[in-house]
């Protein structure tokens, strides 16, 4: 027993330790205070009209920000929160008509299994839906496109466990926005670019370049971490994120890919992102991942391992037909190809390409050249 520990009184005292997900990397401990938790749930509530009448359903779980994220904008809205704890099998829309949710959260893969529930049942549109916050990985303009025909609002949106959801669409914005950016920077917080060779040059307005930020939504730094946090700075104190992208005269950003993720062949930089983005308008594949092959001549080639969709079969010819057609140049095209039944994927739903790559080394998946127009 004994007494209660007295409530705290400094809100900027670190509350909450949230962990990276660790794709490229050893996960780092992110620092948070009551202030930098609740900065963007604030400027959410208030320009998504959310609060004491609003149900909100994560997808996400709280082990990923995402879900944090939802947890704290339904706490300071006053709202009501839906955990996505339903049994494998179960039906997601008749979850989210019996809990009457009026705004989803959730990463690309929960949407795409919503739209397919949706297809399959014939069901045209979810009325009370009034936004849906889709973040964590770039999602496929066609899967945007098919939300919003079927009555679904989306908020396309950015941000990192260091940085919280401070980068979203507003309700109202052009659908080419929605599609094409992922929206710009709350209130609280401010987005600009620098020269990924450079990064304390910044970048003139509309150049693509590294992205950094900095506001009331960043981490406090990296627990025991010193070299980590002083690193992920530049000389005038903005976080670069790692994050390859350019913002247009408005202030929305579109990325463009991980300055980490780069695949340099033969000394041209390629994009995975891109290459991702036009796969998933492949009809036949469910997810597509685009990883670094070792090569001793060109230093690193492409290759491409998808996911097909249930009862579809994916051609490699067709797809790169499919990748050429849409405007990738010949070095673009990746190289090799794999075919993985089911996709590694992180607790945020994002694929897990380090599994791929050490799949890949330890010969568990092997990769097939392709033939290249």
């Amino acid at each position: 027993g004994g007494d209660a520990p007295p409530p705290v009184r400094d809100p900027n005292r670190v509350a909450y330790l949230a962990f990276t997900s660790g794709s490229t990397g050893r996960p780092k401990a992110v620092m948070h205070s009551d202030n930098t938790l609740l900065a963007t749930a604030r400027t959410l509530c208030r320009d998504w009209r959310l609060g004491p009448g609003s149900v909100i359903y994560s997808m996400s779980p709280f082990s990923h920000n995402l879900g944090i994220g939802a947890l704290m904008t339904t706490i300071f809205g006053g709202a009501e929160i839906v955990l996505h704890d339903m049994p494998r099998g179960e039906s997601l829309v008749d979850r989210i008509r019996n809990a009457g949710v009026t705004y989803l959260v959730g990463v690309p893969t929960h949407a795409s299994d919503l739209v397919g529930e949706m297809r399959k049942r014939g069901i045209d549109k979810l009325d009370r839906i009034v936004g849906f916050r889709l973040s964590g990985a770039a999602a496929p303009p066609e899967l945007k496109q098919e939300l919003m025909e079927r009555g679904i609002p989306i908020q396309s949106g950015y941000g990192m466990t260091e940085n919280n959801s401070h980068q979203y669409t507003r309700p109202g914005d052009p659908p080419e926005i929605v599609i094409g950016s992922c929206g710009r920077a709350a209130d609280c917080y401010e987005i600009r670019i620098f020269d990924p060779e450079n990064t304390d040059r910044e970048l003139p307005p509309g150049s693509t370049g590294l992205v950094a930020g900095r506001g009331a939504s960043l981490m406090l730094g990296y627990f025991d971490d010193q070299v980590a946090t002083e690193s992920s700075f530049n000389e005038t104190g903005w976080f670069l994120t790692g994050d390859i992208g350019r913002l247009d005269a408005k202030g929305y950003l579109t990325l463009t890919g991980r300055a980490k993720e780069v695949i340099i062949r033969g000394g041209h930089n390629i994009s995975p992102a891109r290459i991702e983005e036009l796969a998933a308008g492949y009809a036949p594949i469910e997810h597509a991942a685009v990883v670094p092959i070792a090569d001793e001549r060109l230093g690193e080639r492409i290759c491409i391992a998808v996911q097909p969709r249930a009862r579809m079969i994916a051609s490699p010819g067709e797809l790169i037909a499919h990748l050429a057609g849409a405007g990738l140049s010949r070095y673009e095209l990746p190289e090799f190809y794999i075919e993985i039944a089911d996709m590694p994927l992180m607790a945020n739903g994002k694929i897990n390409k380090s599994d791929i790559v050490s799949w890949i080394r330890s010969a568990k998946v092997v990769p097939a050249p392709v033939e290249r127009r």
